[in-house]
């Protein structure tokens, strides 16, 4: 029995909202790592979901921590609850109520922000309603301060986009602007799986193993063991990977498969196909297009218009008036091309075979009538649609086209600025991409492992303080102990939240930012990777988040050109980062201060 048991509905609120941080983290922070292989095609979003669901929880029950900072970066000293238990679960039950409110809001309207950023104002917030303002670390503190944190906003994402652009740089020196790019990039493959290799293995050691412990190895243990874990990916690249894309590439053999993999250097011997020298290699399309493709909800009203083109030439003596409201009737407002674009997609949806085919079928031929839904026939309506909608609410993130959503619908505003982007890049070959195809599904799966040893922790901290306050009826120290049931559930509470709403924040990511394709994204990745790595040795705050979009921004700038980059979608990211400290933070105080401070008997 719980010493607290008198505190069994805090307990109750706080794991709710502690599960609804990690889904909210899951729809953010892992939608937002997979975003960038998504948009270069490297993987497919499904493929996505599988992949991410596997490392997280792989990273989470074998290497991560079985112990989290109760109180983040130590913004709030723990003096602040007087060694009161109870205090202590209420404070970080308001400050994950806060958090996770607050990054809902903004998923639910397409804004990224960093989850780590609002539990860490919400902690603060609720440190100045409990103890005073005076108590919290508002200065650098030795890079864990509140003006720490509020630099890291700036000094993450600028150095990323400096490492993003110089890997770029690299490859596009050394292989995309030669002759013969192809051959290049298969050739110079090894060279590539050395430095991804060495920075995966880096990430694993310093981020990704805080149960092994390989971070407090001698630096000639750490130096060595991932060297050596590049050499030998490099060597097997060369043994392997390297005659598997010639075949496929050079000789565009497009009778190879998979399979043929482990042949090795015997698939140089292989005879190519006969017709292969006047075919494309049989390598995926990796160009980014807007999906203008009229359907037959958009393409009625284009050819009901021609139709009355053709009546018009036939019929001379219409009026002037009708001529005026035919071409009124021509001018489709944002809102309609923004509801066709979206038709669309649920047309090719409906015409799926399986439960969300059905579902979308059975919503589209079943809409709610005129009036309330307290009217008797929607109300019956209503009660036929609510298989339909749960159906729908599973599964409708999963087949999500997230490239057309990124792109944006041709005709509206937000559509062009993404079609001037587009044609400001530099496009290169599909079998040049397709090398750098696995060598970021690499990277991407190892930021994923990392991602669920180190991010897991974090989210479970305020939920194990809560836990632990409310057994034992004493407050948690600096360090709180995890059970690893608790990061069993956190986890895969972070999955759900990634498979079932991450398609909000990946379709406003991406090629939403700027053109995305595996060479810009395996740089992107290895740049945030490697700011990561240096941020974390001198001990200063880093968002995994922002290191990627950082990246991302100094990739594109590499075409040369302003243009290339989606600005207008930077400004609001950036924007939405800002306002993540005053808002999370003044949430939380507020709740915490009126809770706290409320008249009773």
């Amino acid at each position: 029995m719980a010493a607290l048991s008198q505190y069994n509905y805090v307990f109750a609120i706080g794991t709710f909202f502690a599960l609804f941080d990690a889904f909210n983290i899951g729809s953010q922070d892992i939608a937002n790592s997979w975003a960038t292989s998504v948009s270069s095609r490297s993987v497919t979003y499904r493929q996505a979901m599988m992949l991410g669901t596997v490392f997280e929880l792989l990273g989470a029950v074998l290497v991560g921590a079985r112990t989290a900072d109760t109180i983040k970066n130590g913004i709030i000293p723990y003096t602040a609850f007087k060694n009161n238990a109870g205090v202590q679960m209420l404070a970080f039950t308001c400050a994950l109520a806060a958090a996770s409110l607050w990054v809902f809001w903004c998923t639910r309207h397409n804004a990224h922000v960093s989850s780590t950023y609002s539990i860490i104002s919400a902690v603060a917030g609720v440190g100045v309603a409990t103890a005073g303002a005076s108590k919290v670390q508002w200065g650098w503190n030795n890079g864990k301060g509140l003006g720490a944190i509020f630099a890291g906003l700036f000094m993450a994402p600028t150095a990323a986009a400096g490492f993003g652009a110089i890997i770029f740089m690299l490859i596009k020196t050394t292989v995309l602007l030669r002759r013969n790019p192809a051959a290049w990039a298969v050739y110079t493959s090894p060279f590539f799986f050395l430095i991804a290799g060495t920075i995966c293995a880096l990430s694993i050691v310093y981020k990704g193993s805080p149960k092994l412990g390989l971070n407090k190895k001698p630096h000639s243990f750490i130096i060595g063991v991932s060297l050596g874990t590049g050499g030998l990916l490099a060597l097997l690249a060369a043994l392997f990977f390297v005659p598997y894309v010639h075949a496929k590439v050079i000789k565009k053999d497009h009778t190879v498969r998979w399979y043929h993999l482990f042949l090795g250097p015997i698939l140089f011997t292989r005879p190519a196909p006969a017709d292969s020298t006047n075919e494309q290699a049989d390598v995926p399309n990796y160009a980014v297009v807007q999906d203008d493709d009229k359907t037959e909800t958009s393409s009625t009203f284009h050819n009901k218009a021609e139709s009355l083109d053709g009546s018009l030439e036939k019929n001379a003596g219409i009026s002037t008036e009708q001529r005026a409201v035919e071409n009124e009737v021509r001018q489709v407002s944002h809102k309609e091309l923004v509801a066709q674009g979206l038709e669309r997609m649920h047309a090719k949806m409906r015409k799926m075979r399986g439960p969300l085919g059905w579902a979308m079928r059975h919503l589209h031929n079943n809409p709610m009538g005129a009036g309330t839904i307290f009217e008797r026939k929607n109300l019956i309506t209503f009660v036929k649609r609510l298989p339909a909608m749960a159906i729908v609410g599973a599964l409708y993130g999963m087949h999500f086209d997230i490239h057309a959503a990124q792109a944006g619908v041709h005709g509206t505003p937000d559509g062009d600025r993404m079609a001037r982007v587009y044609a400001a890049a530099d496009k290169y070959p599909n079998e040049v991409e397709h090398s750098y195809a696995f060598v970021q599904i690499i990277t991407a799966c190892t930021a994923s492992f990392a991602h669920g040893a180190n991010d897991v922790s974090n989210a479970v901290g305020p939920w194990a303080v809560i836990y632990k306050a409310w057994h034992t009826g004493k407050p948690s120290a600096s360090k709180a102990a995890v059970d690893l049931w608790q990061i069993a559930v956190v986890a895969l509470a972070m999955i759900l939240g990634f498979v079932l709403y991450g398609y909000r924040i990946m379709s406003v990511m991406g090629n939403k930012l700027t053109y995305h394709s595996p060479s810009r994204g395996s740089s992107m990745e290895l740049g945030a990777a490697i700011t990561v790595l240096v941020f974390s040795q001198y001990a200063l705050p880093v968002s995994t988040s922002m290191c990627i979009t950082g990246a991302t921004l100094g990739v594109g700038l590499c075409n040369g050109r302003l243009r290339a980059v989606n600005w207008q979608r930077f400004a609001l990211l950036v924007s939405a980062w800002i306002f993540t400290i005053p808002v999370a933070g003044t949430l939380a105080g507020l709740l915490m201060g009126i809770i706290l401070n409320a008249p009773h008997f």
